[in-house]
């Protein structure tokens, strides 16, 4: 534990910090899903918006934030199974950026998830380099996906707020995936 001290006005207080790493999950939004009620991520940035941060996916402009991250080894890329297993069949390799199990996710407090559609989160992924070069992490869970807002969902595959709790789950921050997913069944039933 880390004790932080913080000004109150004139005041100077003494606040206890579990960690001093602060994780980040950067939802790396297509525009259109920005109109869409049935948007997942939206659920996160109202309920956990000091973890979680929408960035507007431009095909001709990357986010230097992420960019930076990315080059500096800082972030890692959140991928489904059902993405992974969409793109490689059982006897290829995974792509060599990518991180299976999830003590290796510890590494990372810089998360990004593509925030959009099945089929328009392949075409951000193929059409911005700069998320090929960063290091890829798949979710395997248990359970298949509850969401039943939207058709065309693969397989094994999660929408953005189930992939946010499970990495909630994996960093060990059980109250706000809790919350998440109380706010997430509310939204889907």
């Amino acid at each position: 534990m880390i004790l932080v001290r913080v000004a109150v006005g004139k005041n100077i207080k003494s606040v206890a910090c579990i960690n001093s790493k602060t994780m980040k999950i950067f939802l790396l939004t297509h525009e259109r899903e920005l109109r869409r009620v049935t948007n997942t991520g939206a659920i996160a940035l109202q309920n956990a918006g000091e973890i979680v941060e929408r960035i507007l996916w431009q095909r001709l402009n990357p986010p230097p934030l992420l960019t930076r991250l990315i080059a500096n080894n800082a972030a890692i890329l959140l991928y489904s199974n059902a993405q992974f297993s969409a793109k490689i069949s059982s006897i290829e390799p995974l792509p060599e950026h990518t991180i299976t199990d999830s003590m290796s996710l510890d590494r990372y407090d810089n998360i990004i998830i593509i925030d959009s559609t099945w089929q328009e989160a392949q075409k951000i992924f193929n059409q911005s380099p700069y998320l090929k070069q960063a290091a890829q992490f798949t979710v395997k869970t248990e359970n298949s996906s509850s969401y039943k807002l939207r058709a065309n969902q693969p397989e094994g595959g999660l929408c953005t707020i189930e992939c946010i709790i499970e990495v909630l789950k994996l960093k060990g921050e059980y109250e706000v995936a809790a919350n998440l997913a109380i706010k997430f069944a509310d939204f889907n039933s």
